[in-house]
């Protein structure tokens, strides 16, 4: 009886949000289930009905916003591009402006250092690549475009819009005090694709 009501009270979403917020602005090594008990108003123990561990639940994290930011590649290819814009250049400007528009989930999922945390990470920034060059290769075979390219093309504009990304990330800025630039960036990477 009791764990439900602490279970309804306390969901896996509240516990996600507030986790995400203090390992950004803290640190992962300096927050504890204790720290995260207490910024929610809850005792640690709670915490352990959704999760088990500190990194089970940083991976908890990772996953989520790995999902959102596959959701975000999948739909940009199912939709129709703004004006003057093909498919894979609104799939890089999504993924630009998923970068500036949630700087924090970006650091942790793309920029993290902490070689322990580096490896809940790697596997989900692996899928995500895939997703996002299966699409490349996808347009590039619609293009007709030799097949010694597929291996290439698709890392090179991926860890082009990483970097447009952590150049601007740096500076907190939104994607759309910055969007005219990203398009220029955009269109300068796919002018021969």
């Amino acid at each position: 009886m009791a764990r439900r009501a602490v279970e309804q009270e306390l969901s896996r979403e509240r516990i996600l949000e507030a986790a995400r917020h203090l390992f950004i602005t803290k640190g992962y090594r300096a927050i504890s289930m204790r720290s995260i008990g207490q910024h929610l108003g809850y005792s640690h123990g709670s915490l352990y009905y959704h999760f088990k561990e500190k990194a089970e639940l940083f991976y908890a994290i990772v996953v989520e916003d790995f999902d959102y930011v596959a959701a975000l590649l999948s739909q940009a290819m199912s939709k129709a591009p703004e004006e003057g814009m093909t498919r894979v250049e609104q799939l890089i400007m999504e993924f630009i402006k998923f970068g500036l528009d949630h700087p924090y989930q970006y650091e942790i999922m793309f920029m993290i250092r902490d070689e322990e945390l580096l490896a809940y990470c790697r596997a989900e920034q692996g899928r995500c690549f895939d997703l996002f060059a299966s699409i490349i290769r996808s347009h590039m075979k619609e293009e007709g475009y030799v097949t010694e390219d597929w291996q290439n093309v698709p890392l090179t504009l991926f860890l082009s819009a990483h970097g447009f990304v952590s150049y601007y990330i740096q500076d907190k800025i939104s994607f759309d005090d910055v969007k005219a630039l990203a398009v220029s960036h955009i269109k300068v990477l796919c002018r021969n694709l």
